[in-house]
């Protein structure tokens, strides 16, 4: 005689997806934007490629880009080689192909629409290509200590070893494929960003205590951020782009810090070092460093971007960094009912510096909510003459 116990009911729910970034129909899209989406459930990371997960626009023309699955998070990420092309809209769409981890495919193709932002004046972001999901990459080694945080992938190559145990909210990628074709693209915006000329603005010495606007500003020797923070502003430009051409190191003293202001966004901030890089002992940083040997964070230091080194060492020392992307513009939308349906609310104005909405008012009970690429927080709601204002973050 035996007995056993029968297992659960096999599991027969199609997965789907329950966000994207941009959202869809969304406009105003930063042309660096990377594309993904997030599933209800647990996908079959082998399903989870450029066949089944495409780009195109404008039109039917396919965009070329690698696709990455964050396996704990359930976030597909599909990341162009190159800068999108402005004014365009692309159409997103994942097949019936991706499948959840019972073998599950989505019930149909998913598919949504964006429209990049118009082009400026000012310099274009630097296309980091499939590095964009590394919050920090190394060519020979990465060293840590202390409680380190690690919010996005880390990689190593052609190293393969990373010293002390750094919590690292993505994925490991230790001189296998992924890192090294990081670095290929590490390579190739290191020296898009070495090659542009147009406008470039002679600096030297320290930056701390000024402001800067957007644009490209270049240094024959060292730079560095000591007596004062450097303030970055956008003056109202929410795609506005920094490139920091730096001949040799690039240092930050203690507790200095990179402010951004005017709605600019630490995704286009880019520091091109020609030797390394190194922020001092609780020092707030912003931006993309491309250092051509090594980067290391002292103490306490935190990064608001990514540190990208070519052919050197990553050190690290209880340090928080997290890989930021563009942000996607977000519209308000209104209901007289809690339950919507909802509809973009007529006449709103949106600051994204501020982070605040405004919309006249409607005369009768609203409900609103703010429809956007990224899960947004109303945070108060207050009357202002004939407008409702709204702040978010």
């Amino acid at each position: 005689m035996w007995s056993f116990t029968s297992g659960a009911v096999a599991d027969s729910t199609r997965p789907t997806v329950n966000s994207t970034l941009p959202g869809n129909a969304a406009t105003g899209v930063a042309i660096n934007q990377n594309v993904n989406a997030t599933f209800s459930e647990g996908m079959n990371p082998t399903t989870i490629t450029t066949a089944n997960f495409t780009l195109a626009g404008p039109g039917a023309t396919a965009v070329t880009g690698t696709v990455a699955y964050d396996v704990p998070n359930k976030i597909a990420t599909f990341t162009a080689t190159s800068n999108l092309a402005p004014n365009t809209t692309f159409t997103a769409t994942i097949t019936t192909g991706a499948k959840d981890l019972a073998d599950n495919a989505l019930a149909s193709n998913f598919a949504w629409s964006f429209t990049t932002a118009a082009a400026t004046s000012g310099q274009t972001p630097v296309a980091l290509g499939s590095a964009g999901t590394f919050a920090v990459l190394a060519g020979s080694t990465v060293t840590s200590t202390g409680g380190t945080s690690v919010n996005g992938d880390l990689g190593v190559s052609p190293g393969t070893t990373v010293t002390g145990a750094p919590t690292v909210n993505g994925t490991l990628h230790l001189g296998d494929p992924t890192a090294s074709e990081a670095q290929t693209n590490v390579t190739a915006a290191y020296d898009d960003a070495a090659g542009r000329t147009l406008g470039a603005v002679l600096v030297s010495g320290n930056l701390g205590g000024q402001t800067l606007a957007p644009g490209l500003y270049k240094s024959t020797s060292s730079l560095a951020i000591s007596a004062g923070d450097l303030t970055l502003d956008a003056q109202g430009q929410t795609n506005a782009v920094w490139i920091f051409q730096i001949a040799s190191t690039l240092t930050t003293t203690s507790g200095r810090q990179v402010i951004l202001s005017g709605g600019a966004q630490a995704a286009n901030v880019f520091w091109q070092v020609g030797s390394s890089a190194t922020l001092g002992t609780s020092s707030v940083f912003k931006g993309n460093i491309l250092a051509m040997t090594a980067i290391t964070l002292q103490t306490g230091a935190a990064l608001e971007g990514r540190a990208l080194a070519r052919n050197g060492a990553v050190a690290l020392d209880a340090n928080n960094i997290a890989v930021l992307t563009v942000a996607t513009p977000a519209t308000l939308q209104s209901s007289p009912l809690p339950g919507g349906p909802f509809t973009d609310a007529v006449g709103q104005s949106v600051n994204l510096a501020t982070k605040t909405m405004t919309v006249p008012k409607s005369g009768n009970v609203q409900f609103y909510r703010i429809r956007a690429g990224t899960a947004l927080q109303i945070n108060s709601l207050t009357f202002s003459g004939a407008n409702v204002v709204i702040t978010y973050n």
